[in-house]
């Protein structure tokens, strides 16, 4: 299986410890980055701040983006690495509580390379977690 680093970028944090061992179970990651707000995950990506030498911060081959952030929500984040010509190839899942199709429409048309609901109970959450990282660190091709 191809390896690739992950940004988690998620606000809760037993979203974050549940993605964290779903994705390590199946040996989708070499490593997984995890910042906790829409603003560190643009300075995790440009290099700003505390990431500033970048090598703490390498380019993920996949970012999962929560929706609802603290600081810069997830539309936003999706909505600057888009419009970037240098990030925009960098495949974005956004993950949410929310099925509003005005949420889910507004994701696609800012970029977003996939959105997914995140269920209530843990078996389905782990499952959904667990595809996407196989989807996306074995059958797609990624720049």
């Amino acid at each position: 299986m191809r390896m690739i680093d992950i940004l988690l970028v998620e606000d809760n944090p037993d979203h974050v410890i549940l993605t964290k061992r779903v994705l390590e179970e199946y040996n989708v990651a070499n490593k997984v980055y995890i910042v906790g707000d829409g603003a560190e995950a643009l300075d995790f990506i440009y290099h700003r701040g505390k990431y500033n030498s970048g090598s703490d911060a390498p380019r993920p081959g996949l970012i999962l983006l929560d929706v609802k952030l603290p600081k810069v929500d997830g539309f936003e984040v999706l909505k600057q690495l888009k419009s970037d010509p240098e990030h925009r190839s960098i495949p974005i899942v956004m993950l949410t509580t929310s099925a509003r199709d005005e949420e889910v429409a507004r994701g696609y048309a800012e970029g977003a390379n996939s959105y997914v609901t995140k269920p209530v109970i843990f078996n389905e959450f782990a499952e959904k977690v667990k595809n996407i990282g196989l989807y996306w660190g074995l059958v797609s091709s990624n720049p």
